[in-house]
């Protein structure tokens, strides 16, 4: 059983926007706010080595993978290694093809291992966000443990890249490592602009921090969520229930379904997290392509990394102590 810390939940939230729903004014009149992600995983995940097995989730195999334990599954292995050596540069190039700049979701441990995908990452101004430490389950992790691996995950990123990262995504994290990571940052002197740690809108919006409810409203910082998503994330190529074929084309049709209903309603983002080791594979990274071709052709498409559109954000709704709708609605 994971350890709770009473003083670092946070509230859930019903409500949102209500009725109205959110909608940003995004910049030049955009209609939409468009959010590639790449999560940077291969070398990061459990092996052998490590871990006394390869890892079994999320590869080609999906379900069926299965976990070998006490030995090395060489499939799983070559499939992550496959990311690395050709699914990641083949979604670096198709962004290079449009001119857009994605967000990579990333391993610390990962980027290690792929110097050259870091080197690259950063000089096209691709926006690098912290993943973790190592691609693994850190649910049952104690506060202490929580907080070496948030200051690790960081340290080790600005080794790797060169660069610490502003915004997060874990995915993996304990019940305290959502308001863990503000406070453990500030500790080494970092901010955070925003968290990623969500999936419950398709508009940023703010919380407050119970680490700083003690705190005068004019000393309180809160926390900028910028929502994620599981619907268009290419890792339900390998999940139940998910996209139902190996065929991109069926990724392709709900990515375009999303993009549609999100650009009529307007002042939306849409999430589209991929992954080296599935959309990396040519007949998915096509069907991408497509996507990509489909969007470029609207008008008011803003593609943005995740930090662009945090900054964007909190310049138009600057955080206000116990606010749900930022202000937007009061």
């Amino acid at each position: 059983m994971p350890h709770v810390e009473e003083s670092l939940q946070l509230p859930r939230d019903f409500e949102g926007f209500g009725e109205e729903g959110g909608r940003v004014p995004w910049p030049d009149g955009a209609r939409i706010a468009v959010s590639f992600i790449l999560n940077y995983e291969e070398g990061g995940e459990r092996s052998v080595e490590e871990d006394g097995f390869s890892e079994p989730y999320l590869w080609e195999k999906g379900s069926t993978g299965g976990l070998k334990p006490g030995g090395r599954y060489l499939n799983s292995e070559q499939d992550f290694e496959y990311g690395s050596r050709v699914g990641c540069w083949r979604v670096f190039r198709l962004m290079q093809e449009f001119g857009w700049k994605m967000t990579i979701w990333a391993i610390a441990k990962a980027m290690e291992k792929n110097p050259s995908f870091a080197k690259a990452c950063v000089r096209e101004k691709h926006e690098i966000g912290a993943h973790g430490l190592r691609w693994l389950e850190i649910w049952d992790y104690s506060l202490e443990e929580d907080k070496k691996y948030i200051k690790d995950t960081w340290l080790a990123l600005k080794d790797a890249t060169g660069e610490m990262p502003v915004g997060f995504y874990f995915g993996r994290g304990s019940p305290q490592t959502h308001a863990l990571v503000p406070m453990v940052l500030k500790e080494i002197g970092h901010k955070l602009l925003y968290s990623s740690e969500a999936y419950n809108d398709e508009v940023p919006y703010w919380i407050d921090l119970p680490g700083e409810a003690n705190l005068p409203e004019d000393q309180r910082e809160g926390m900028l969520i910028v929502p994620y998503n599981y619907d268009c994330n290419d890792g339900k190529f390998h999940m139940a229930p998910g996209f139902m074929t190996s065929a991109g084309q069926t990724y392709e049709n709900y990515l375009k379904s999303t993009f549609d209903m999100l650009y009529r309603e307007g002042g939306k983002m849409m999430n589209i997290p991929l992954h080296a080791r599935i959309i990396g594979k040519p007949g998915r990274a096509e069907a991408l392509r497509n996507f990509m071709q489909y969007i470029k052709a609207k008008p008011g498409v803003w593609v943005a990394t995740r930090r662009d559109i945090a900054d964007h954000y909190k310049t138009q709704f600057p955080y206000m102590p116990g606010s749900q709708t930022d202000g937007k609605f009061e």
